[in-house]
């Protein structure tokens, strides 16, 4: 098994890319040990010193590392650690999350602004090895989550305001601004 590794916008984070299907659906964003307790490869990834966040996309897991550790020193802790879970044979994940589902369809205005973010915005995050979702859109405000490589990134700011907030106020003239929201 080849690990391919890529940089992206945040420095604290590394795209690594296994060469197969990481998520077969959706994503998965783990900030912390505690919430990695339903992944063994996320486990796996917060057991090695230095790691401070872990993202699975369809085809990539992003590691984001702490301040105080050289991604020469954890590199190759990290692809060992991947390397093992693909060649263990478990499961991604034990226990899928339950979709958020809302029970009401969503406005005209909603759908527009989903499927703008799903076909313009993630699949150009998710080659940074990131991803965004949507939370909610009141007042004339679309509120999105970041999740791997976006989350905490020093251009992620930028990227919200000036690309997507931008695109969504040409396309969808409800919209007034947009908020990043934990």
């Amino acid at each position: 098994m080849f690990i391919q590794t890529e940089k992206t916008p945040n420095p604290n984070t590394l795209k690594f890319l296994p060469g197969r299907e990481v998520m077969a659906k959706g994503s998965a964003d783990f900030a912390d040990s505690e919430a990695a307790g339903r992944s063994p490869l996320a486990t796996r990834l917060f057991a090695i010193d230095g790691v401070g966040r872990v993202f699975f996309g369809a085809d990539f897991v992003t590691v984001g590392k702490t301040d105080a550790t050289d991604w020469s020193v954890l590199k190759p802790q990290v692809l060992a650690a991947i390397m093992d879970h693909y060649t263990s044979g478990e499961a991604l994940l034990t226990s899928e999350g339950a979709a958020e589902t809302s029970g009401e369809q969503d406005s005209d205005v909603v759908a527009q602004i989903k499927e703008l973010i799903d076909t313009r915005v993630r699949p150009a995050v998710a080659n940074d090895g990131g991803d965004i979702i949507f939370r909610n859109f009141e007042d004339g405000v679309v509120y999105l989550h970041m999740q791997g490589a976006c989350s905490g990134c020093p251009s992620s700011t930028a990227t919200l305001k000036h690309g997507i907030e931008n695109m969504l106020r040409y396309y969808v003239p409800e919209v007034q601004a947009v908020e990043a929201v934990d």
